[in-house]
């Protein structure tokens, strides 16, 4: 089966609004192991729309439509698929009574075109949304299935699991199973080449992803069922871990400070962060993840060279004779942090981020990272590219990188 998807709406062409409805329902048609050919958005149109649903039923089996089931006049889509199927609109007492309903509850009155939304396709299968006021309705004619969802996710999202998800895996022969594996520290094109041989594979398929400063490889297979897809996604998921071993940090929905937090968490190990140019993004990142206080003693921002020398003790003659984007200064400020804040690990990050501050020697981008594990001490030096933000962000998740790594290397070692 071939599904298809049209999400109806000016919103959505002007960007007004980010359409979060066609990643939901791609997602769940790769569950389903149903193959999603095609996305299209059409405004509130109902030539343009009439005229794609003509080049949709030729190429796709299964048609879902998001949007334009509304009460106002530029809501078009039940009508215009109705001519499409040359059906016509008949008029639902149940709807219309849990449209009253709908109402009382809210406790605001009826509008009048509300009536509009209590009309469906005759001989369509009607989806009663809970959730609002629009009904969804399934129509199969000519060996084709319509499948109309309204628009706002909060309708469509629960509308979808509750009727359609159902409905569509009844109809399915096969399951669409995938694995995501993430790395750091090898670029898209490298890591590609590493796994050229793999990438031929047909089922599953491995196809790369790149993101700011790591690389996502998503391991696909198509089965009958999820045991036999899982089957055939192991082996290529182990043969990415021989090929990356170390450079993969998170599987999945996994984050990187998800990662790093458990292995504070399962080591025991407490954690104190020293920033400068990042400016609380660490700490940030690493507050995301619930759990973290057992662990994360204290984040500081110091920013200035005073404020080094005070918090964290870090020596005068470092930042006359080496400045304070310096390798020895990022050492000193790891250091620094955790003896204050009795932490076994201190990590830090110093650096340029520009728009302006670079030089010739220290150009906007450098940016020095230091971590300090109960005496071992070590650095790391970044040259980034990208705006003031950019710079930011992709220090503070090398930062985090780094600290995994050298853990890792020393539970290794243990």
């Amino acid at each position: 089966m071939k599904a298809e998807l049209i999400c109806v709406g000016t919103e959505l062409l002007l960007g007004d609004i980010v359409n979060t409805n066609a990643a939901f329902i791609a997602k769940n048609l790769a569950m389903l192991g149903i193959d999603h050919v095609y996305e299209v958005v059409v405004g509130d149109n109902k030539d343009r729309l009439k005229a794609q649903l003509e080049i949709t039923k030729n190429r796709s089996d299964i048609i879902i439509l998001s949007g334009g089931l509304g009460p106002t006049q530029d809501d078009l889509t039940k009508e215009t698929v109705a001519e499409h199927l040359n059906k016509k609109l008949v008029f639902d007492e149940n709807v219309y009574k849990h449209i009253e309903e709908y109402f009382n509850k809210i406790k605001r009155p009826i509008t009048e075109n509300s009536k509009k939304q209590a009309y469906v396709i005759e001989g369509s299968r009607v989806l009663m949304n809970e959730w609002g006021t629009a009904p969804g309705l399934i129509c199969e004619e000519n060996n084709k299935t319509y499948i109309l969802l309204p628009g706002p996710p909060m309708e469509l999202e629960p509308m979808f699991n509750k009727y359609v998800f159902p409905y569509l895996k009844e109809r399915s022969s096969t399951v669409l199973v995938s694995k995501t594996v993430k790395i750091m520290g090898i670029g898209e094109a490298m890591a590609e080449e590493m796994v050229k041989d793999l990438i031929k594979s047909q089922n599953p398929t491995l196809a790369p992803y790149a993101k700011d400063g790591e690389v996502h490889f998503r391991i696909t297979a198509k089965a009958k069922n999820e045991e036999e897809a899982q089957s055939l996604i192991q082996p290529v998921y182990n043969r990415l871990k021989e090929i990356f071993g170390i450079n993969i940090y998170a599987e999945d929905d996994q984050t990187l400070e998800e990662v790093v937090a458990n292995l504070l968490i399962k080591n025991n190990l407490t954690i104190a962060v020293a920033e400068s140019c990042t400016g609380g993004l660490v700490t940030s990142k690493l507050v995301n993840y619930p759990g973290i206080s057992s662990v994360l003693l204290e984040g500081v921002v110091t920013y200035s060279n005073d404020s080094k020398i005070k918090r964290l003790m870090v020596s005068e003659e470092t930042l006359k004779q080496h400045g304070a984007v310096s390798y020895q200064t990022a050492i000193e400020m790891a250091e620094g942090v955790a003896k204050t804040a009795k932490a076994d690990i201190g990590i830090s990050t110093t650096g340029i981020a520009g728009p302006s501050g670079g030089t010739s020697k220290k150009p906007v981008g450098l940016v020095y990272l230091g971590v300090y594990i109960k005496g071992y001490k070590t650095f790391k030096e970044l040259k980034l590219a990208g705006d003031r933000q950019r710079i930011r962000e992709r220090a503070s998740k090398e930062l985090l990188d780094f600290l995994r790594r050298e853990l890792k290397t020393e539970m290794i070692g243990k």
